[in-house]
């Protein structure tokens, strides 16, 4: 098992430096159960992303003019995934939103801080339970932990499985907008984002364009 680290500037720095990488140093496999099951991915092992200042703007990558690329995503589809981030309502055909779990845990995380100080390790949000593994695509995100420390807040968050491509930009700023959100409800500042991932992934349909907007085709 080979541990990736990358340090990162901003958030569309940690897409391009983790998409340039896999290329090189991902493991190709046919994926036997999961989504896009009998197609193939390229993953990490495992990779840790140091992100030191996601709050800069923009949030999202851009694709140069020319490459002919479409982009990996937009701040419409950002704002649609935060609202699914943030509240318990679900559409028809969902099997679960994330905010189903994080509703709640956001405001007591807020709450913990404000009246019980910021020397703590128990304002962790946690992402499904023990019926989640029965799902069929069961839940990405599985936990975001939190913690103030030189006058930040900061998030470290734990992906089982992740998209690199398109899911990894839109979740990322989705969960940025977030931190900024907890951050001035507490009454500090924004701070670093640390993500950890066993199955930080490209599919194979991305190959080629990954390929293109890293100069490598």
């Amino acid at each position: 098992m080979h541990i990736e680290q990358i340090e990162a500037r901003d958030l569309p720095d940690a897409w391009f430096q983790c998409l340039y990488n896999i290329l090189e140093k991902g493991y190709e496999y046919k994926i036997d159960r999961g989504s896009f099951k009998g197609q193939k991915r390229l993953e990490y092992d495992y990779v840790v992303v140091h992100i030191k200042n996601p709050g800069t703007r923009p949030l999202i990558p851009d694709i140069p003019p020319g490459l002919g690329i479409p982009p990996p995503t937009s701040l419409d589809y950002v704002e649609r995934y935060l609202e699914k981030l943030i509240t318990s309502s679900k559409s028809e055909g969902e099997d679960y939103t994330y905010g189903e779990d994080l509703e709640g845990q956001i405001s007591s995380v807020i709450d913990i801080y404000k009246k019980d100080g910021f020397n703590t390790n128990q304002a962790y949000m946690a992402v499904g339970d023990s019926k989640s593994i029965l799902l069929d695509d069961p839940q990405c995100l599985r936990g975001v932990d939190t913690r103030i420390r030189y006058g930040k807040l900061h998030f470290i968050l734990y992906f089982r499985s992740w998209d690199l491509w398109a899911g990894f930009p839109s979740n990322l700023a989705a969960i940025q907008m977030l931190k900024e959100y907890m951050a001035k409800e507490i009454g500090v500042e924004d701070g670093e984002i640390i993500a950890a991932s066993k199955g930080l992934h490209l599919y194979d349909y991305a190959w080629d364009i990954a390929k293109t907007r890293m100069g490598k085709k």
